[in-house]
């Protein structure tokens, strides 16, 4: 049975108007998640073509993308006509009298042409809380270019360290800059919301691709900043361990994380060499790590012979820490995933990955997939009344 207070307990946001001038993942990721929290989130599109997502990833029997629903779900959808002076009067008002917070990842200078940007609104508004996602930030020689996520794993160095050495860029296959970003926004926002409560003032929030893109990179910058070097791709694995990457079996790969002396020992077990742990090359893990390649070429032989199931059963029996590298159908029909309730749908609807969070043992739901373009502007355009639906 779940209380009143678990199903409501992750609805901080409840009372919260959420203005989206966005488009593509991040700015949509960002109030995704704010919608989840309880907030009241327009997303506000140009009319005739809408979010470039609309036109993302694959199809629906009705035309909506899978991009625009996983990124747009629980949102209300208005259009706005930037270029016809009664419909923008409209959106500055609004912001100006019926808003709480209002999130822009339009391209740079554009929402300041239009007098929406957070100068504008937040002198009409003081209690506004404006976010900026910018591409490369709010200064700086690159401010006005544009950005994408690809852009921002190759400007930023995450590219430089995904793959292996020696071989072609790799891009990490998801938004993770995106979606990053979108998270530092809301991160931001959640700070400024606190702080009005003292205040009673809002503030200007400013995140950008770059900068999430660069953050992502701490453990990297530490190590140049030691030694000056150029930090190496490692395919599968990690810096400094071993071995702790995916090794190929007859059906696939597995992850095997044997860090340690405790853990390489049982390990080695379970390949049939315990003497490995008395050969001076592998007796540590500095020394495992320095001779990588002659380990492995011990190790790969005998794992190719055997399943992932195989390896797995033996080593979870051992406790040595592994992994299948699942594919994405996969992923979704594992036990697990299903036993947390990740992947949520609507009666026979597309299934949707849930928030990884829960409050009080209860992950927040998913309410309504993503609005048509302009589906709800005759309900937010003609009222005025906060929080009504």
């Amino acid at each position: 049975m779940v209380t009143k207070a678990a199903s409501t307990a992750h609805a901080s946001l409840t009372g919260i108007r959420v203005v989206e001038l966005g488009s593509s993942v991040a700015a949509p990721y960002a109030t995704w998640v704010m919608a989840q929290l309880g907030a009241e989130v327009i997303k506000v599109e140009p009319p005739g073509r809408g979010d470039d997502a609309r036109y993302w990833g694959k199809f629906l029997p009705d035309g909506s993308s899978s991009y625009f629903n996983a990124l747009n779900r629980d949102k209300l959808g208005i259009t706005v006509d930037l270029k016809d002076p009664d419909d923008l009067q409209w959106l500055k008002d609004y912001c100006a009298s019926e808003v709480d917070v209002v999130i822009q990842n339009m391209r740079p200078g554009r929402a300041g042409k239009y007098g929406l940007g957070g100068e504008d609104l937040t002198v009409a508004n003081p209690r506004l809380i404006y976010c900026n996602l910018w591409a490369f930030g709010s200064h700086g020689p690159l401010k006005d270019n544009p950005g994408y996520d690809p852009l921002m794993q190759a400007y930023g160095g995450i590219m430089s360290i995904t793959g292996n050495e020696g071989e072609a860029p790799i891009r990490v296959g998801t938004s993770i800059v995106d979606m990053g970003t979108g998270l530092w926004c809301v991160i931001g926002i959640l700070n400024a919301l606190g702080v009005q409560k003292t205040t009673g003032r809002g503030c200007i929030v400013d995140a950008s691709l770059y900068e999430t893109a660069v953050a992502w990179m701490t453990n990297s910058v530490a190590s140049v900043g030691v030694d000056g070097e150029r930090p190496l791709k490692q395919g599968s694995g990690a810096r400094g361990i071993a071995p702790y990457q995916a090794y190929k079996c007859k059906d696939g790969h597995l992850v095997i994380a044997a860090p340690n002396n405790r853990l390489f020992g049982r390990l080695a077990k379970i390949l049939g060499h315990p003497e490995w742990t008395d050969d001076r090359r592998f007796d540590n893990n500095p020394n495992r790590y320095a001779n990588l390649t002659e380990l492995n070429e011990l190790m790969e032989p005998i794992i190719e012979k055997q399943t992932r199931g195989h390896w797995q059963n033996a080593l979870d029996d051992a406790g040595v820490p592994s992994a299948p590298v699942q594919t994405v159908p996969e992923m979704m029909q594992n036990p697990q995933t299903e036993a947390l309730g990740m992947l949520q749908n609507i009666g026979e609807g597309i299934k949707l990955m849930a928030m990884p969070l829960s409050f009080n043992g209860v992950r927040p739901p998913l309410r309504h997939y993503a609005p048509a373009l302009g589906e709800h502007n005759i309900m937010v355009k003609s009222s005025q009344i906060k929080g009504e639906e």
